[in-house]
């Protein structure tokens, strides 16, 4: 039965190999291989007044790092260059033959894709473009023929931390140009809020070095010196005052907002649109302009919902209890939510996710894991059954042939017959847990050990034995669950977020629940939120 000295204990234990727990502490851009060979070529580019294109991607991690460098150029007063963010309908994903035929460019410079731009790489060669990657996915045995690549996720990188998102890599490759062309006192921390997006967005580990990023960057965010801050601000109701561009804040981003606000917004637009728009908005030099932008980036957003939700609602019809795996597909699925949706599927089942969206003979899917099972291991151990695959341990894109769905389905769980997803999906699971610790005392232990996400999960909590004394249903459609219970005299407000079992009142129940805080009227309250009935 755990007390609140030996939560602090088990909380502290995630974090006790970590080897950079401070900004100061951060490894050196020299210790990040290639990222001083790609400076070089850069650096001479820009001395030679050269045509550079930046090629992002189409998430909140791509924009994220093509906003970076494009900020760096803007600061430095280089002029003769663009910035490609693919559209995720009209060019796919990443560098391609089509781009670089249409980038009347001599140095092509990708940000959190290029590590398997074979053709492109090629087609760069050919042309006599010059061709810098920098990646954070894993690459292939063979790698693209290029000027300079950086990826920590080469077997020749000996970076010290090698699970970065593409705007860390982008960071440290402006930290590597700031070198090489000898910008003393050129500001770095000021990139920490857009690192501190991507690192979430792109479900990074949040310990070591990715930790003290993110906790940088919420301060960043918090400063309010970009102008699409103060207009998310606006937005979600945080601002108590405006008088032209002045604010006063009735109270500061939170880890949470970063990852259900912000991130959901940036990447909507990419989804549904073009993420074109993300990009200006988070490089927007005003209030107005940001707020114009954001518009747009939310009526994207409320598509984006009704999509989800509608999608979400088919997949689960056809979804097999004896499966493993959760594999779903169908003809012309909206590509911008199949994530997710493959997302949503993976908590609701606790067990990994792929769904497809098929266009003619190519299927193109999205996969989620749960807890600390390594999804792209899988996807790879059926790779005869895929065209291609990429991504990380919790999320991964493939595409296969739509006549090989079943095939790969059925490998998929053949591979998983014996893995146990239940207790994989509660590796969250802190403990049993002192009714009389459920407290503001505790709700404090578990902030301070924020920002919660992949490899440090919110801690789950077990409370046994608790009386249903009141059972109401939440929201439109009366998906959710308010209850009261009580447990060693004490009374406990708790919410369950599409329940799957509705207690009776007067029944004890067990239930595993995170402590979060509840917001009403201004006042603050302390809320069980229940993962499960057991």
């Amino acid at each position: 039965m755990l007390d609140k000295p030996a939560v602090v204990t088990l909380l502290s234990q995630r974090f006790a190999n970590d080897k950079h727990t401070s900004l100061s502490q951060l490894p050196l851009p020299h210790t990040m291989s290639g990222a001083k060979a790609a400076a070089s070529i850069i650096a001479a580019s820009i001395k030679n007044n050269e045509k550079i294109a930046i090629v992002g991607d189409y998430d909140c991690d791509g924009v994220c790092s093509s906003a970076i460098l494009d900020e760096f150029f803007c600061d430095i007063g280089y002029e003769n260059y663009k910035v490609k963010i693919p559209n995720r309908f009209k060019d796919g994903y990443g560098l391609n033959e089509s781009i670089v035929s249409e980038l009347d460019v001599q140095l092509i410079i990708t940000v959190d894709n290029g590590i398997t731009a074979f053709e492109a790489a090629n087609e760069c060669k050919k042309r006599g473009i010059k061709l810098v990657i920098t990646d954070h996915h894993m690459p292939l045995d063979e790698l693209p023929h290029a000027d300079a690549l950086v990826d920590p996720q080469c077997k020749d990188n000996e970076f010290a931390f090698k699970e970065i998102c593409g705007a860390q890599v982008a960071w440290y490759l402006v930290a590597a140009l700031k070198d090489e062309l000898g910008l003393v006192g050129y500001e770095l921390g000021k990139f920490t809020d857009l690192l501190a997006l991507a690192i979430i967005a792109d479900m990074m580990e949040l310990k070591d070095m990715n930790r003290v990023l993110v906790r940088a960057g919420l301060r960043q965010i918090n400063s309010f010196a970009r102008p699409c801050f103060s207009a998310i601000a606006r937005l979600s109701g945080k601002e108590s005052f405006a008088f032209k561009e002045s604010f006063a804040f009735k109270e500061s981003f939170t880890f949470d907002d970063i990852s259900f606000l912000i991130t959901p917004l940036i990447n909507s637009a990419g989804r549904m649109y073009d993420a074109t728009v993300s990009f200006e908005f988070l490089r927007s030099k005003d209030l107005r302009c940001a707020e114009g932008l954001l518009a747009k980036i939310s009526e994207c957003n409320a598509v984006r919902k009704e999509r989800e939700k509608e999608l979400f609602e088919l997949c689960a019809k056809s979804v097999s209890e004896n499966d493993k795996v959760v594999v779903v597909w169908g003809e012309g699925w909206h590509e911008g939510v199949i994530g997710i949706v493959a997302s949503r599927l993976a908590r609701l089942y606790k067990r990994p996710a792929i769904v497809f969206s098929i266009d003619g003979q190519r299927a193109k899917g999205s996969a989620r894991s749960v807890g600390k099972f390594d999804i792209l291991a899988l996807i790879s151990s059926c790779e005869s059954f895929v065209s291609s695959f990429g991504g990380h341990k919790g999320a991964a894109g493939l595409v296969a042939e739509p006549s090989k769905l079943v095939q790969l389905k059925t490998a998929l769980n053949q591979a998983c017959i014996n893995v146990d997803f239940n207790q994989i999906s509660h590796d969250d699971l802190l403990g049993d847990i002192k009714a009389d610790c459920v407290d503001s005392e505790l709700m404090d232990i578990i902030d301070s050990f924020a920002p919660y996400g992949s490899k440090n999960p919110k801690p789950v909590f077990a409370l046994r034995s608790a009386l249903v004394v009141s059972v109401n249903t939440l929201g439109s459609e009366g998906l959710h669950l308010r209850l009261v219970l009580r447990a060693d005299n004490r009374c406990f407000e708790a919410v369950y977020f599409n329940f799957e079992k509705r207690p009776a009142i007067g029944v004890r129940i067990d239930v595993l629940f995170i402590l979060g805080r509840n917001y009403f009227r201004g006042q603050e309250s302390l809320q069980l939120i229940i993962q499960e009935i057991l």
